[in-house]
């Protein structure tokens, strides 16, 4: 079976041109218990940012929602002309991890990566979400791999894969963690070792080298996301959260992470250059620590999208990321709301590269 590799496809990062991004709208009122209402609103204000530099897909479940939707976007100055809605049925909105995964190759033909999505290992209502990728695949007319390994049957089973559990550079290199792909908490592919993954990434993202931190951010229900810690903003540079207060628990995880990002070595020898990024303060709500984090940010076309949180290390964020990314807008984002859903704007949206 011909894989992407074979044909020298590869996972473009972030930061490359898109044609679009993909979304979809929120309605399952108990990602957000009891706080639900300003959702949408949250939406609409980022939709109106991406839809100044990129067009915009938007999954929604009905006409009803559709309608519903369009309202709100025009109340909130989105560019309706960039909107393009999908009566798919969902079960959440994190698309960032139940989408397509897009790859490109060399005379710029996209495919889509159709990774299994099984909602975390954690809740079971997933199904709908599987989907997607295949739905968008068959929109576009695009090939679709289904990235396999043999089970223990010898049988091919597909791989459990997020796409918020890597962070990649577009040259080969992907970011993730051990907590995420191989911990039995949360066991995304039982039986499946760190050597058949890094061959799936190698396979079908177009990897040569894969990083692994240890731990994600405390509160993170996904079990260890790298898109809470640590991502890359060029080939050879990455940020990494940081938490310098040895009574919060993510002081030692991401010390840690620290320690193996500056031990790496990529293939040539040479090092990455490293920028460190602050956590905010905990944001709890109703008892539950939250994955705040300013790393969950989303690089659009000529905008990056960065979570605040009424936190005074907000403007050092927006100012460090802002360095990282001379030519693009830097925009905060309310995000105090959002991540009750346990996501920010990562999780949220997927890229369509150009």
């Amino acid at each position: 079976m011909t894989k992407p590799r074979d044909r020298k496809y590869r996972m473009p990062a972030e930061w490359a041109p898109h044609s679009a991004t993909w979304i979809a709208w929120p309605h399952n009122a108990e990602d957000w218990p009891g706080k639900f209402q300003p959702i949408p609103w949250v939406y609409a204000e980022i939709v109106r940012h991406l839809s100044c530099c990129e067009d915009v897909h938007i999954l929604v479940n009905n006409d009803a929602a559709e309608n519903r939707a369009r309202r709100m976007l025009l109340r909130a100055g989105a560019n309706l002309a960039r909107l393009h809605f999908h009566q798919w049925l969902t079960d959440r909105v994190w698309l960032r991890d139940s989408g397509p995964i897009f790859i490109k190759n060399p005379e710029g033909d996209l495919a889509i990566t159709n990774w299994q999505f099984n909602a975390w290992a954690k809740y079971p209502n997933w199904h709908r979400d599987d989907q997607i990728p295949h739905h968008v695949a068959r929109l576009n007319g695009m090939e679709e791999f289904r990235p396999e390994v043999p089970g223990p049957d010898g049988q091919p089973r597909r791989l459990v894969l997020e796409g918020g559990s890597i962070d990649v550079n577009g040259e080969g290199l992907l970011l993730t963690t051990e907590e995420c792909l191989l911990s039995e908490v949360q066991q995304r592919n039982p039986g499946v070792s760190k050597q058949q993954i890094e061959q799936a990434f190698h396979d079908y993202l177009g990897v040569d080298q894969t990083i692994w931190l240890h731990r994600g951010a405390a509160g993170d229900d996904t079990h260890g996301h790298i898109d809470d810690i640590t991502r890359f903003v060029a080939y050879d540079t990455l940020v990494t959260c940081v938490e310098p207060s040895t009574h919060d628990e993510n002081h030692l995880p991401l010390a840690e992470n620290l320690e193996r990002l500056r031990s790496f070595r990529n293939h040539e020898g040479e090092p990455l250059k490293i920028i460190e990024l602050p956590m905010p303060s905990p944001v709890v709500f109703d008892g539950q620590r939250l994955p705040a984090s300013y790393a969950n940010f989303y690089v659009a076309n000529e905008t990056v999208l960065v979570p605040t949180f009424n936190d005074p290390n907000d403007r050092h964020a927006l100012n460090i990321i802002a360095a990282c990314f001379p030519d693009r807008k830097i925009v905060g984002i309310h995000s105090v709301d959002l991540i009750w859903g346990l996501g920010a704007l990562h999780c949220m949206t997927q890229q369509e590269p150009a």
